[in-house]
């Protein structure tokens, strides 16, 4: 098949499109042939080698935690998927990805909603699993209010309205730029920066009940300050989580995954209730750029890449 892969850690020209081993579906997973992946920090924290303490790859590696396609091999024990079935879900957490090819096998998906195209499901599973672990972490419930730093963001945007369906208020930091698009997602929008409690006071008379960091821009001991407990905040993205007490989520971890959301996001897409923001779709041959434009830090919803 064909694939995206890199032999070495380093920036995005090490990626490559070229002939890569076929992978095929195990006991209790299915293969796919992949329409669309999704891009995400992980992807480009593990090319660059920022990961290597934590996982280890094998090269040459193939990028992209998530896609979605059409199911062409059914593994052992699998029920209820058949050839042929349009699915989204995510690759083996073992593997640390494997998306960004012709064929994919993925050990956790769901029917692609009726209302999503390829490219929305594409990007769509990685960010549900991160948002419900996130939000079971956090514990929330119908009620209370959720801040969410960042929220502009792949993960944001989804945490925000998975949320919402929770029944909680929520609440996004993001440039002014984009408090109309949260605005839309029904996120109560907030500039970021230095003075953030002033700026909420009005927003949440209350107070905040939890938060989510998803920018790692720093911000952790004014969060804490916030919610007055490190253990009402999680960070998907700041690594000086542990000087302030605050739990670093991630994927693979040895957490337990988000997997039991990807049904429920999918019977909620369907009700009108979820929808994936794009940024930016990219073919396949473009996934150099995909990955430099996530690093950017500066996407408004999911980076998105298309396979022929």
């Amino acid at each position: 098949m064909f694939a995206v892969q890199y032999h070495r850690y380093g920036g995005s020209e090490v990626l490559r499109v070229e002939e890569a081993e076929e992978p095929h579906a195990g006991p209790g997973q299915v293969r796919i042939a992949v329409r669309a992946t999704g891009v995400t920090p992980a992807d480009w924290y593990l090319r660059t080698g920022m990961l290597r303490g934590i996982a280890t790859l094998d090269f040459p590696h193939i990028p992209g935690m998530d896609a979605a396609g059409v199911v062409d091999e059914v593994g052992e024990g699998v029920t209820g998927t058949a050839l042929g079935d349009e699915v989204f879900g995510l690759v083996p957490v073992a593997d640390q990805g494997g998306a960004a090819a012709q064929y994919a096998v993925l050990e956790a998906w769901a029917p692609k909603p009726r209302s999503w195209s390829f490219e929305e499901a594409g990007g769509a599973a990685g960010n549900i699993d991160t948002a419900t672990r996130v939000l079971e972490a956090l514990g929330a419930a119908e009620g209370m209010t959720l801040l969410i730093e960042g929220a502009a963001g792949g993960v944001g945007t989804i945490t925000a309205q998975l949320a919402r369906a929770r029944g909680l208020t929520v609440i996004g930091t993001a440039s002014e730029g984009n408090h109309a698009f949260l605005d839309r997602l029904g996120v109560v929008p907030v500039t970021y920066g230095a003075g953030l409690a002033d700026r909420l006071a009005p927003l949440a008379p209350q107070g905040v009940d939890v938060v989510l960091d998803a920018a790692g821009k720093g911000s952790l001991a004014e969060l804490v300050g916030l919610v007055g407990d490190p253990d009402r905040v999680v960070t998907i993205a700041d690594f000086d989580a542990d000087r302030h007490g605050v739990r670093f989520s991630r994927s693979p971890a040895g957490e337990s995954p988000g997997w039991a959301g990807l049904p429920l996001a999918a019977e909620l897409a369907d009700r009108g209730g979820l929808t994936v923001p794009l940024h930016a779709v990219f073919p396949l041959k473009e996934t150099a750029t995909a990955h430099d434009e996530s690093a950017s830090g500066h996407a408004r919803g999911k980076i998105v890449i298309t396979v022929p």
